[in-house]
């Protein structure tokens, strides 16, 4: 039997359906990987020098999106908008918690929380009847009471407002929400065996798990034996240290060309590739030998493009340019598989343009549960698309706002997606670039002078968008000069 409960949403009374027993709908489990760029793995790149079979698995019976996106090019905002179904400008969290750098320009104001008046997909699938569980990366908010638990989670485990594991990849963790485990234990494998140890604990009712790696953030570190069999693969490539990068990435004006990785060949980021990949492998045989995998339902996805242009620049996003903290299609395209039994037994491809907002209202339909537009208001149910009825959805554009200079040299910026193309305008100076991305995924060849009335169409309604999500932009240093404002 269905209940209602009344709550109230940033201000706002919506009715929030509630159960007095077990979730009726499938279980699910979501996996979100930090850092993973769409062309790191197999389903979405053969020739990658990365190994992965068990997401090849995942694919094979999963809708693989081939234009998904994430609504920011750094971690915490697409974490935001995965959790609210909303874009994270509309509350001013902007830039991973707490990136404050400056460039000629001061960034906009950042709220660096997710505000507790928000109500999670946590928390809506645990008023319907759900058992919750958080494990990994949270990074939404500087203290305990922004944590997991104040957010829809019965369990967390590890989850708390840094971005990358305090005291590294192996035991002892430094973390106050993971006990350590034995010397030298894997943080990936770990997060495995306790997402395990979880759907073992809720097999009997309908459950939710989060499992929210780590990987494959830096510090770049894996296990020795992983590590080795990459470098003995690297070296069958002959790939020489000039050949495997390019300096080619233009930054804001003052700075010069940024050197960006053109070949994957990392062995240590190919190992924690793998190490992320297995960990899956082991909650997809968990599923199996509790015959839990028919009836539940299986997210993956990252939060941002692969690291590209800094911080060891571990891979490549090619064709796709730039990478994470940029606006290109390298740091927002992202993988995104949605597997659901009895619907996409058979895999299948989708092109139609889809974004992390849209998770939270998806499976909130795929649950049964009654959707909630007061909330996700800027996620779209893909149901239609999983089942094959239609071929695109009630939503004319995507948009991007990221007005911060990125640790990994990204500028700061805006951009829009409608249908193939995508317009992307610098905040420092007001630039606009187009692109024909069916024609030229990688962002090579502007088209903003040869398609005017494009290129003028997409800034209006980049610029309107801006106005109804409340959008900021740079501010002049002390003294300094004024920046661009729309």
């Amino acid at each position: 039997m269905t209940r209602m409960l009344q709550v109230v949403l940033m201000g706002m009374l919506i009715i929030v359906p509630t159960r007095s027993e077990s979730a009726e709908g499938p279980n699910i489990v979501f996996f979100l990987v930090d850092d993973l760029g769409v062309m790191d793995l197999e389903p979405y790149h053969p020739e990658t020098f990365y190994e992965t079979p068990n997401l090849s698995r995942l694919a094979s019976r999963s809708m693989r999106f081939t234009s998904g996106y994430g609504a920011n090019p750094v971690c915490s905002p697409t974490r935001y908008s995965l959790m609210t179904g909303k874009y994270p400008t509309r509350v001013g969290a902007t830039n991973w918690f707490s990136g404050v750098r400056e460039g000629r320009f001061r960034p906009a104001p950042l709220k660096d929380v997710m505000p507790l008046e928000e109500f999670t997909l946590g928390e809506a699938l645990k008023t319907a009847g759900y058992r919750t569980a958080f494990l990994g990366k949270w990074h939404l908010g500087p203290t305990e009471k922004f944590g997991p638990k104040s957010q829809g989670f019965d369990v967390n485990i590890g989850g708390f407002r840094v971005g990358s594991p305090p005291g590294g990849y192996f035991s002892p963790y430094e973390n106050p929400y993971l006990e350590d485990g034995p010397d030298g234990e894997y943080l990936t494998d770990r997060l495995a065996g306790e997402a395990a140890g979880l759907i073992r604990a809720f097999k009997d009712d309908r459950f939710f798990i989060y499992l929210s790696f780590y990987s494959v953030h830096t510090p770049l570190q894996a296990l020795d034996d992983r590590v080795e069999a990459y470098q003995a693969k690297a070296a069958r490539l002959k790939v020489s240290e000039a050949d495997q990068f390019a300096s080619e990435e233009q930054v804001w004006p003052d700075a010069g060309p940024r050197r960006v990785r053109v070949v994957q060949s990392h062995p240590t980021y190919a190992a924690m590739v793998q190490s992320m990949d297995q960990a899956v492998g082991r909650v997809l045989d968990e599923l199996d030998e509790l015959g839990l995998s028919d009836n539940t339902v299986i997210c993956f996805m990252s939060d941002n493009g692969g690291l590209s242009t800094s911080e060891g620049s571990p891979t490549s996003n090619l064709p796709f340019r730039g990478g994470k903290g940029w606006l290109y299609e390298g740091g927002i395209r992202e993988p995104y598989l949605i597997a659901w039994p009895g619907v996409t037994d058979s895999g299948g491809t989708c092109d139609v343009p889809v974004m992390s907002t849209d998770f939270y209202p998806t499976l909130l339909d795929i649950a049964g549960i009654p959707l909630l537009p007061e909330q996700h208001r800027d996620g779209l149910s893909l149901v239609p698309l999983l089942k094959g009825e239609e071929d695109s959805l009630a939503r004319d554009a995507l948009y991007w706002h990221y007005p911060h200079y990125s640790n990994q040299g990204g500028f700061p910026g805006g951009a829009i997606r409608s249908g193939n193309f995508k317009l992307i305008e610098r905040f420092e100076d007001g630039r606009i670039h187009l692109y024909d991305l069916s024609r030229d995924v990688g962002e090579r060849h502007d088209l903003a002078f040869d398609h005017p009335e494009v290129a003028d169409s997409l800034r209006k309604r980049l610029h309107s968008w801006y106005q109804e999500v409340g959008a900021e932009f740079l501010r002049a240093r002390e003294g300094g000069p004024e920046p661009w404002t729309p």
